[in-house]
């Protein structure tokens, strides 16, 4: 295990977010003052133990560089991106304040794809149990090197294999459609995985509208949380309230390269009324 100070970095906050569906905490009822999560991401499984800003990570110190130190985003400086916010915008500056801790996660995009697919018209509650559904059934049986097992992603080509409605038994509901479809397109090489790896904001996110099922919120998410596009901006109901109440002239184009990021902090200060949330807090 590794343990790391790291500022601006707040596992429950980054739990709570809305970017990530497979991260989860350990003992949520426990009294312990720290927050404890297990993620899994692609075929990997961790655990983070917070205290503050001291963070133990349950792996080997080789999986923490190759892997979960770009997942976290942990080379880049938010402090930085929290200093370009003008000092009169009081309401961007509470947001910030209060989501300080969350970071942009660097997340698989295929996985993306398919989980914000499911996101559409759903609750988070709701969109963590279908991804778990879809996992078990269709995803790989995986064991950590601690003895955990778990069940990885299912990839393009064994969705693909599968009828438009053959996700209902997993609770998608009409998203089963635009799941397999868009798996369809992608096993078939209409859209390449690769390709859009490669792109530009603009381009990939032209290309991802090609997907049945992806709308602009949607390919907004998969660039801003799978290919790193700090420029994207979803706009879902919570957003759009604050661009009407707050940014009646549109949100700032200062704030471009990063506006991404900002979404963020305005989304879950506006998930959570404005208030931090206990657990984030610890």
């Amino acid at each position: 295990m590794i343990t790391k100070t790291i500022p601006h970095f707040n596992i429950a906050q980054i739990g709570q977010s809305g970017q990530c569906f497979r991260m989860s905490p350990i003992n949520p009822q426990s009294n312990d003052s720290s927050s404890h999560y297990q993620v899994i991401a692609q075929n990997h499984y961790l655990e983070v133990k917070q205290d503050l800003k001291s963070c133990t990570f349950f792996c080997d110190e080789e999986e923490f560089e190759t892997f979960w130190k770009n997942y976290f985003h942990l080379d880049q400086d938010y402090n930085a991106y929290i200093c370009q916010i003008d000092q009169d915008d009081l309401y961007l500056i509470q947001a910030a304040k209060t989501g300080s801790g969350i970071r942009i996660l660097r997340q698989d995009l295929w996985e993306m794809i398919v989980s914000f697919l499911i996101s559409q018209q759903n609750n988070i509650v709701r969109i963590r149990r279908c991804i778990e559904n879809l996992c078990s059934h269709y995803g790989p049986l995986l064991s950590s090197p601690s003895g955990v097992s778990y069940y990885g992603f299912p990839e393009p080509k064994t969705l693909a294999a599968l009828e438009d409605d053959d996700l209902m038994a997993c609770n998608l509901g009409y998203r089963s459609k635009y799941v397999i479809r868009t798996a369809k397109s992608i096993a078939n090489g209409t859209v390449s995985l690769n390709a859009l790896s490669t792109f530009p904001y603009e381009k990939a996110r032209l290309e991802l509208l090609k997907l049945y099922g992806v709308g602009e919120k949607v390919a907004d998410c998969i660039c801003l949380f799978a290919l790193g596009h700090l420029q994207a901006f979803p706009v879902d109901t919570h957003i759009r309230q604050v661009l009407t109440r707050s940014y009646p002239q549109g949100f700032p184009e200062r704030y471009k390269a990063i506006q991404g990021v900002l979404q963020q902090y305005i989304f879950y200060y506006e998930l959570h009324g404005g208030k931090e949330c206990p657990a984030c807090t610890k």
